[in-house]
């Protein structure tokens, strides 16, 4: 076996180590909110929501529902909306940290119904920022609304001023095959950071990645 090959595991072959714990800074949000992808249940997150805790966050994982997207994205942001207010109030400073589909429902949530104003980071990982061709292999409203150039994206696109302040930080991997192209996850708001995982479901357990993520909700 090759030491290149040998490298291209190494960001997510060392998941199982233990992560550092980086208490959140004064002033940092203490709550976070995960947001997972497309057909996922929230089960994917329990790893990262497990990590993010031993720094002292409390953290919530919401559940998008229906989880393909039908009916669209903008049904399943509004249910986000209430499941949040729901555990942490309607007031109470957060942090999202949202993955694939994910990141699209919260942009909805922040720009469009009113989360911006208690929102202290957004953090994407493999989101469809500029939509994804693996979108057209799948009918439902939600998706479709994540093909390149779609009216919700468009949509999207023309409220982010509403963001405000709000640090945004959109990660991505260069082997991606559900974002399509992988670049589609760069996004001109955020800072945008790429890290070689082999597949777009490793991006929640890549060591690298978790540890630069706990580093941006600390500060």
């Amino acid at each position: 076996m090759s030491r290149n090959f040998l490298l291209l595991f190494l960001p997510f072959s060392l998941a199982s180590c233990s992560l550092p714990v980086i208490p959140p800074q004064a002033g940092a949000a203490r709550k976070v909110v995960l947001v997972h992808g497309f057909l996922e249940t929230g089960k994917g997150m329990n790893y990262m929501c497990e990590e993010i805790g031993k720094s002292g966050y409390d953290c919530q994982v919401v559940k998008l529902r229906p989880s393909d997207g039908r009916g669209g994205l903008e049904k399943i942001s509004q249910r986000m909306k209430r499941d949040i207010e729901k555990r942490f109030g309607t007031e109470e400073k957060i942090s999202i940290v949202s993955f694939s589909m994910g990141g699209l429902v919260s942009r909805h949530y922040l720009q469009n119904l009113g989360g911006a104003s208690r929102c202290d980071k957004l953090i994407t990982i493999s989101s469809p920022h500029n939509g994804t061709a693996a979108a057209f292999t799948y009918p439902s409203k939600g998706v479709r609304q994540m093909r390149p150039d779609s009216p919700f994206l468009k949509q999207l696109a023309a409220t982010e001023g509403n963001l405000g302040d709000i640090h945004c930080t959109s990660y991505r991997t260069p082997f991606d095959l559900i974002i399509l192209p992988p670049d589609s996850s760069v996004w001109k708001r955020a800072e945008n950071l790429s890290y070689p995982v082999l597949l777009h479901p490793l991006m929640l357990t890549s060591r690298p990645v978790l540890t630069d993520i706990l580093k941006r909700l600390a500060e």
